[in-house]
């Protein structure tokens, strides 16, 4: 009897082992998988008209050390024309990797906020976009995140939470076709789609 209790718990043992290094192997693959970006805080920071980004907290820092930014070339994505032929702005983009709604987006957000401020009637599906780089998964959520932030920004400003959903495309509908940075920059968006 001791030695089949013997084998019983040697044969244990090499399981609890063998557990705890799939355990340490799947840990190590996750974080090599790890971005920058949480993509569970629930709270989406804004970048501020001087540069640097506030925290929901209230906390500010510099654009420097609060968020990292990306050193991507600068592509026009024309922010400012669709107001100036009489529509609704309906298109706010995002930095690589980013769920911060940058200060030349917040037009875009206040007019569709005070749009829906006007007309309790209307309501708004907010769609977040990302560019082809990264997993499918990861894709959703940061589309999520940013769909979650405009939403947020645009109740904020005065819409009801009844009038807003927020979805995630992730890279699934891309705006521009392409693998270069300017078709990148035009798919990293969040579309507000009026109803």
């Amino acid at each position: 009897m001791n030695h089949l209790h013997h084998h019983l718990k040697t044969g244990f043992q090499r399981a609890a082992a063998a557990r705890a290094l799939w355990l340490a192997v799947s840990a190590a693959a996750l974080a090599g998988c790890a971005s920058d970006v949480k993509l569970d805080d629930g709270q989406a920071p804004v970048e501020s008209r001087t540069g640097s980004v506030v925290t929901p907290g209230g906390t500010q820092g510099g654009a420097a050390g609060a968020a990292p930014q990306s050193k991507v070339a600068s592509v026009d994505l024309g922010a400012g024309s669709a107001m100036a032929n009489g529509t609704l702005p309906r298109v706010v983009y995002f930095d690589y990797d980013s769920f911060v709604v940058k200060d030349e987006f917040r037009p875009v957000v206040e007019t569709n906020a005070k749009a829906l401020a006007a007309d309790p009637a209307k309501k708004v599906s907010v769609e977040g976009h990302t560019d082809e780089r990264g997993g499918r998964e990861y894709n959703l959520a940061l589309g999520q995140k940013r769909a979650e932030a405009v939403a947020k920004s645009l109740t904020l400003l005065g819409a009801a939470p009844a009038q807003v959903e927020a979805v995630s495309f992730g890279k699934e509908r891309p705006a521009a076709q392409g693998s270069d940075e300017e078709a990148f920059a035009k798919n990293r968006r969040v579309e507000l789609n009026l109803k």
